[in-house]
């Protein structure tokens, strides 16, 4: 039987280490169960999970060109479908968030009053806000980094 991308087989388990376990598949052929593809809840030690000649149901999940095959044990299990996590809900972006947060539109992120929400004005004002903004962090950059040059704090004359 070839081993395709997506079937699922029943192996056993050959090998333990920390970052898997190996499977023998069919006809003697062995794939790599990552740690992360063991179980649905965090694996810290693969020794918890499984345990040397263990029977395991496996889902193929790729095969490398140079042989290597990576395996699945928490794919290979079908899930209800009530029990699959269920979709986020949509929440738009709202920048200024002025709305139900008691007013939080009105500072930025650094406690400083905010600006004027941008949509309201032109492309000039936007620009020389952009330049006025950049000239400060630059100038508060070369502030802050230009005691840090030299090593050791000695200035060489």
């Amino acid at each position: 039987m070839a081993i395709e991308v997506g079937t699922k087989l029943e192996g056993k388990v050959t090998g333990i280490t920390h970052f898997g376990a190996f499977v023998e598949l069919s006809e003697g052929v062995t794939g790599l169960v990552h740690i992360s593809e063991i179980a649905d809840n965090y694996v810290k030690d693969v020794n918890d999970h499984l345990k040397l000649e263990d029977k395991v149901l496996v889902k193929v999940i790729n095969v490398d060109k140079d042989g290597k095959i990576g395996l699945s044990i928490k794919q290979a299990v079908d899930k209800p479908p009530g029990e699959q996590r269920p979709p986020r809900p949509e929440r738009p972006f709202n920048r200024d968030r002025g709305d139900d947060r008691g007013g939080a539109g009105r500072f930025d992120r650094g406690g400083r009053p905010g600006k004027p929400p941008v949509n309201k004005m032109s492309f000039e004002d936007k620009m020389s806000r952009f330049l006025k903004d950049s000239e400060e962090k630059i100038s508060s950059l070369k502030k802050n980094t230009e005691g840090k040059r030299g090593g050791r704090g000695a200035r060489r004359v």
